[in-house]
C-alpha cells in the first residue's frame, strides 16, 4: 500500500499547488469573488485529503495495513475526487446544480477517515 497512495497522495499535492497558483493567478479577475472562494475551498480539501494520503501510507505498517486502512484511502480519495472536483466545476461554470455532489465527497472523505481511526484503534489493542 506503501508506494502506491503516497504517490498517489503527491501527485494530488502537486495537482493542488497547481490548481491553487492557476486559481490566485488565472482566475482573480475572471470569476467573481464567491465563486473563487469555492475553488479555495476545493484547493484546500484538496491539499488536506493529499497530505492524508501521503500520511496514511506511511504509517500503513503500524496500522497492519488491513482493509479498513485500504478503504479507508480509497475513499479518502473518491471524496477529494467528489467533494474538490464539483467545487473546481461550480467555480469555472457556475453550474450550482452540481453543489448536490459535493456532500457525497464530504461523506466520503469522513467514512475514509473513520476507517483510518478504526484501524488505528484496533492496531493499538494488538
Amino acid at each position: 500500500m506503501f508506494p502506491k497512495y503516497f504517490a498517489i497522495g503527491a501527485i494530488n499535492a502537486a495537482l493542488a499547488i497547481a490548481f491553487g497558483a492557476f486559481g490566485a493567478h488565472g482566475l482573480e479577475e475572471k470569476i467573481t469573488e464567491h465563486y473563487l472562494d469555492v475553488f479555495e475551498t476545493g484547493v484546500r480539501y484538496h491539499m488536506y485529503s493529499a497530505l492524508g494520503l501521503m500520511l496514511i501510507s506511511l504509517f500503513s505498517k503500524q496500522l497492519n495495513a488491513g482493509r479498513r486502512v485500504k478503504y479507508g484511502a480509497r475513499l479518502i480519495l473518491a471524496g477529494t475526487v467528489l467533494f474538490s472536483g464539483s467545487l473546481y466545476v461550480i467555480a469555472l461554470t457556475g453550474f450550482g446544480k452540481l453543489g448536490m455532489i459535493t456532500p457525497l465527497g464530504g461523506v466520503a472523505m469522513l467514512a475514509g477517515w473513520t476507517c483510518v481511526i478504526a484501524a488505528a484503534f484496533r492496531a493499538g489493542t494488538k
